[in-house]
């Protein structure tokens, strides 16, 4: 049976075919509509699954925010902005005609990623750095979603009282000072109005700067992570997401981790999947909920 998955992020939209041997058949992506409303994500993903629904036989979404028995609400509205209920199950039930189900996208990511390593661990934590920082978190072999859909948001937590507010209305999150968009609100002098990307290659010709910002990055996810280790005692921690798997950033955290007292330090590893996770673990729990 194949599945039609779909992941719905805060700069991208991808969509692909995937065989019950989590092989793509075919795959799409298209920019996330700048204007995020209900009617600019329905057309677009309308757009982007025109093309694939008729050879499939299920639908998996993945998408950023909180999914609550198939609606979408979006934590950080600066993320997805306008989405405060977006029904979002039954909108694309009703583009594709095909039954479907929707989860977090690190959340599926990190079902997609602990099923790679099932055979090594029963408790493990996801973390995605990118537009945003999201997580999942598997305990005992079993994905965390919560009553809420809320499990495994710890790009919500608090890295600093005295830091920026969060577009999810707190002050001080990990996502507001460690995600690609909290790294580019910090930059100032010449680096202002910079993405992450181009800080980032800044850091790596030795702008000071740039070297700053990423070091203060990585150092957030790493105090986070430490944190993690106390509360969930996990076996590993995977990392990805585009600032997560840019050059050289687990190692920093790495380094940094290294800071912290060995009780709370834990193995890093690179996301296997890289930038397909949610689409890998939308397809996997589809399998497992309409086999």
């Amino acid at each position: 049976m194949t599945t039609l998955a779909i992941d719905i992020g805060g700069t991208k939209l991808a969509a692909a075919l995937i065989d019950r041997e989590m092989n793509i058949l075919d795959r799409r992506e298209m920019a996330t509509p700048a204007s995020k409303t209900q009617d600019a994500l329905q057309g677009c993903l309308a757009g982007l699954v025109a093309p694939l629904t008729t050879r499939a036989q299920r639908v998996a979404i993945a998408s950023t925010g909180i999914i609550q028995n198939g609606v979408l609400s979006a934590i950080n509205p600066e993320n997805l902005g306008g989405l405060a209920h977006f029904p979002l199950v039954e909108v694309m039930a009703r583009l594709t005609a095909l039954p479907c189900i929707a989860v977090n996208d690190a959340q599926a990511a990190a079902w997609a990623e602990y099923r790679s390593l099932a055979a090594e661990v029963s408790d493990m934590v996801f973390i995605t750095v990118s537009t945003g920082v999201g997580g999942g978190i598997v305990s005992d072999g079993k994905l965390l979603v919560g009553t809420g859909g809320l499990a495994g948001h710890i790009g919500h937590t608090l890295a600093d009282p005295n830091g920026p507010r969060c577009g999810c209305g707190r002050i001080g999150c990990v996502e507001a000072i460690a995600s690609g968009r909290g790294i580019a609100a910090a930059a100032k002098g010449e680096l202002a109005g910079s993405d992450a990307k181009t800080i980032f290659a800044r850091a790596t010709q030795g702008h000071p700067q740039a070297n700053a910002l990423k070091q203060r990055s990585a150092q957030t996810l790493a105090r986070l992570i430490a944190d993690i280790k106390a509360s969930t005692d996990c076996q590993c921690v995977v990392i990805g997401g585009s600032v997560g798997l840019s050059e050289g950033y687990i190692e920093l955290v790495s380094t940094f981790l290294g800071e912290e007292p060995k009780t709370y330090r834990t193995q890093l590893l690179a996301a296997r999947h890289q930038h397909n996770a949610g689409l890998f673990g939308a397809a996997l729990l589809a399998q497992e909920a309409m086999p």
